[in-house]
């Protein structure tokens, strides 16, 4: 179960309250050490470098975070909103796990925090005129700290929630779950094969719950299989969607299994209300799909975003050429499970066919989907040429309708005709 605690462990520290409570804690514990560490200063030093004025500095501190907090927090709701709104709201989640976001806002909360508990501690006289040297220096420390996120904080507002600095996050989880599906076809399980016809008393474990599945933890199930002796075939990939009853997978070879394997089981499939980016290719796909539909909307009217996102979506699907079309990369210790690997034409349905309905009926639009598919033609023939020549096609079918001008249709078909020739 580490691959999956893992993942949950990242989960968790992609959220916005886990940095900001990680920095508020560190603050706290900052301002309280200055007590501790009190006796390591000489006692004629305070006079020397003026000590007294820390009480200033950080009311300074606390009144100035507080109000920069304020501001930042309602700067990044707005970027959450605009996203939502300009984008998609499935990359709002994206824009939520900013690191220099996150960063800033507990910066400005823990500082906040520190100067808090500092003046909290002064007022006590828990420091006394040693422990105020300690509190100086680190007051310092931190006036550096704030005065970088600052500068920091400041460039970085002007791409927060911006269509095209969207798209890059959603282009670059896109690519990351894409190379690593790649890298791994079955996850790094043995592959199930297409022709198997399990028998009748196949044991089947279906689902609990009702949502996506967000993660499968193969190692677990491959400790699972080990130990009740069992073959473990999935019938569900990250991103399927699940409801109570459906099967998760199925088990051969079930004769000395215990009563635990099917929690156990269920326990290493993750099913949440939603869909996940992390081992998920096709949903990255589906939302640069998204983003080039809704720029497509007459409120939006934004040709340049779909040309642009075709093209990111060429590039995605080179990352996928990218590796050899017979790999077979299979954990040692997972050959007893077994599953499907994502097929190139659900990637291409998943991406290609909302842009090409939706832009039928401009011409850039579907001269600029035609070159992409000759472009993937070109980059790998065996792997994307059937499926590149099937959606050429459709697609000159769907011009054919909503494009009103005969030299219009005839321009497409003769830019489409090295596809539709072969």
């Amino acid at each position: 179960m580490i691959a999956r605690w893992r993942w949950a462990l990242g989960q968790m520290t992609k959220r916005l309250w886990f940095r900001a409570t990680l920095f508020s804690l560190t603050g706290v514990i900052t301002a309280l050490l200055a007590i501790t560490l009190r006796d390591f200063v000489p006692p004629t030093l305070p006079a020397k470098i003026g000590a007294d004025s820390v009480d200033k500095i950080l009311g300074i501190i606390a009144s100035s975070m507080l109000a920069v907090t304020t501001f930042s927090l309602s700067t990044v709701v707005s970027a959450y909103s605009a996203a939502s709104n300009g984008v998609t709201p499935r990359a709002t989640t994206l824009v939520m796990e900013d690191s220099t976001t996150q960063n800033a806002l507990a910066t400005f909360i823990g500082s906040f925090l520190f100067s808090l508990v500092g003046i909290i501690a002064l007022s006590t006289g828990a420091y006394g005129a040693q422990g105020r040297v300690v509190l100086f220096a680190v007051t310092l420390v931190m006036i550096v700290l704030i005065i970088y996120t600052l500068l920091r904080w400041i460039d970085h507002l002007s791409t927060l929630g911006r269509v095209g600095e969207t798209i890059d996050r959603v282009e670059r989880a896109t690519l990351a779950a894409l190379e690593q599906r790649a890298r791994w076809p079955f996850m790094g399980a043995a592959p199930y094969p297409v022709d198997v016809a399990l028998p009748a008393q196949a044991m089947t474990i279906v689902s609990v719950n009702t949502g996506y599945v967000q993660h499968i933890d193969v190692s677990a199930l491959a400790v699972v299989a080990t130990r009740h002796d069992v073959e473990i075939y999935l019938e569900v990939l990250p991103g399927s969607f699940v409801h109570l009853g459906a099967p998760l997978a199925r088990l051969l070879n079930t004769s000395s299994a215990s009563s635990d394997l099917e929690t156990e089981l269920r326990h290493a499939i993750t099913v949440g209300l939603r869909r996940t980016f992390d081992q998920d290719p096709r949903f990255g796909l589906s939302v640069l799909a998204e983003i080039a539909s809704r720029a497509l909307s007459p409120a939006t009217n934004d040709s340049g975003t779909v040309i642009d996102v075709i093209g990111r979506g060429v590039r995605c699907f080179s990352k996928w050429a990218l590796q050899p079309a017979d790999t077979d990369d299979i954990d040692a210790h997972c050959r007893r499970v077994h599953v499907r690997c994502v097929e190139v034409h659900d990637l291409f349905d998943d991406f290609f066919t909302l842009i090409a309905r939706d832009g039928a009926g401009l011409l850039e639009i579907d001269i600029r989907m035609i070159k992409a598919l000759i472009s993937l033609t070109e980059i790998d023939s065996a792997r994307f040429g059937t499926q590149c020549r099937l959606h050429a096609a459709l697609l000159v079918k769907r011009a054919e309708t909503a494009l009103v001008l005969d030299e219009e249709k005839t321009r497409l078909r003769a830019v489409a005709a090295p596809l539709l020739t072969e």
